[in-house]
């Protein structure tokens, strides 16, 4: 029988995100029992996990959510409500996929003074989430210095710069928009440690930038020295990605593009071989006024070139100061293994070492790296390394497993009341509405309070 069958006899996937977990359940039998598997994560590798164990013939997460060998249960924090024991001792097999929810630190002098925020935190402020709806970020001030060239920190200068009538189309909180609209940021520095040819973003994302109306980007052309006789030879997704940045730093924009950036009020800029040494602070010593940035040279060549600091520094006067140097995964049950210094679980293709049963899939098993894609093929990865389990007899099937019965049983008792799919949909709807009145795909409730009122009602 294959894998995905015998599989399916009995899957319960949870999801943590302090939110949900998705039951499965199918009808054919497995030996003498049925598998149980459960998942703990509600993000993209959650849902990637769970839909490749339907076959692949899944494509959405709706669908997934919505599948009759699904039932998706929210407000339930794992680690918390429910131990991973306590899921282990339920399910034949248990999946972590929660993602990564914490910030990387600089570790550099000043980094905890006003005006200096985490992508996530930033990004979770105009994104809606409950957690960073009192951020209430300090934009008065005329440069923000982004630290980091990931796809988030693109988004966060895009987000910094664009006209309030794009914003206004968005479903960017109304918070949020509202602070924009009266920000005083003109100019937005994105910094790397590296080379041009070492960015970490992708090509869609410096388009939009480029692209953004009402700015105007400024790049070093000292900066792409060596990078045209290099272009050749790069990897072709790596090639495009600078070649767009190698026109917009030194080939004379076209007569309409130049008559665009005569008139843009804002500007942009990546800056190349910095690393942030120190947050500077105004003279009362209550929040930033500027950053001190090490300068580097790489060693070696291509993706495996190092950034070396110089005895080089220099200031950059600025009042908002975002990191972007990456989130990092939290261990959320003392009976899990967990690598602190890689901030992930430790893992061999997704099985977790020396727990038998317990698996891993997303940013847990390989750090924050990499595109929805490779999220992806790596949550695929783990779904195959569990149903060869299942076929080696690998995975203990020797006893059946109360499932999800056993767990509402216990949430119940513990006074947890979970949200099911249609109680999202319900929160789902009533955000949707809310927009419509000003043209918005949605206005977001911002408290959970407010959303759990939504799903019970």
């Amino acid at each position: 029988m294959p894998a995905f069958k015998k599989l399916f006899s009995g899957v319960t996937l949870w999801t943590w995100r302090r939110s949900r977990w998705i039951n499965r359940r199918g009808d054919a039998a497995f030996s003498s029992c049925r598998p149980k598997v459960c998942v703990v994560g509600s993000g993209p590798a959650g849902f990637y996990t769970a839909q490749h164990l339907i076959k692949n013939v899944i494509n959405t997460f709706t669908q997934t959510a919505k599948h009759a060998r699904c039932n998706f249960y929210g407000n339930v924090n794992v680690g918390k409500d429910v131990s991973v024991q306590e899921l282990q001792q339920a399910y034949h097999a248990v999946i972590l996929s929660y993602g990564a929810e914490g910030n990387r630190r600089m570790g550099i002098p000043g980094e905890d003074l006003a005006g200096v925020y985490s992508a996530k935190d930033f990004v979770g402020w105009y994104n809606g989430l409950p957690s960073c709806r009192e951020l209430s970020p300090d934009l008065n001030c005329d440069t923000a210095v982004i630290l980091g060239q990931g796809n988030v920190a693109l988004d966060i200068a895009r987000i910094l710069l664009s006209p309030t009538d794009i914003l206004k189309k968005t479903d960017i909180t109304h918070p949020a928009l509202e602070a924009l609209t009266e920000s005083k940021v003109r100019r937005v520095l994105i910094v790397g440690r590296r080379g041009p040819m070492q960015v970490a973003c992708t090509i869609k994302e410096l388009r939009e930038m480029v692209k953004l109306p009402g700015t105007r980007p400024e790049l070093v052309q000292a900066d792409f020295e060596g990078v045209a006789q290099a272009l050749p030879d790069l990897p072709r997704p790596r090639k495009r990605l600078t070649e767009l940045m190698f026109k917009a730093a030194v080939e004379p924009p076209a007569k309409d593009e130049q008559e665009r950036r005569s008139k843009a009020s804002r500007s942009w800029g990546l800056r190349f071989f910095r690393s942030p040494a120190m947050v500077l602070p105004n003279p009362d010593g209550t929040k930033a006024a500027a950053i001190r940035l090490a300068v580097n040279k790489l060693e070696g060549s291509g993706e495996a070139a190092r950034a070396v600091l110089t005895d080089e520094v220099e200031d950059v006067t600025c009042g908002l100061v975002i990191s972007s140097i990456g989130y990092k995964s939290l261990l959320i049950d003392s009976s899990v293994p967990f690598d602190s210094g890689k901030a992930i679980v430790p893992n061999q293709m997704g099985r977790v070492q020396q727990a038998p049963g317990l698996y891993c899939s997303g940013w847990l098993k390989t750090g924050p790296t990499g595109v929805i894609a490779t999220t992806m093929n790596n949550s695929f990865d783990t779904a195959r390394s569990l149903m060869e389990d299942l076929d080696s007899g690998n995975l203990d099937m020797s006893a059946a497993k109360s499932g999800a019965q056993h767990i509402r049983t216990l949430l119940e008792e513990r006074g947890v009341k979970p949200v099911t799919f249609s109680d999202w949909e319900k929160i789902d709807s009533v955000e949707v509405k809310r927009g419509e009145s000003t043209g918005k795909p949605r206005e977001k409730l911002l408290t959970v309070e407010n959303m759990l009122q939504v799903a019970w009602a």
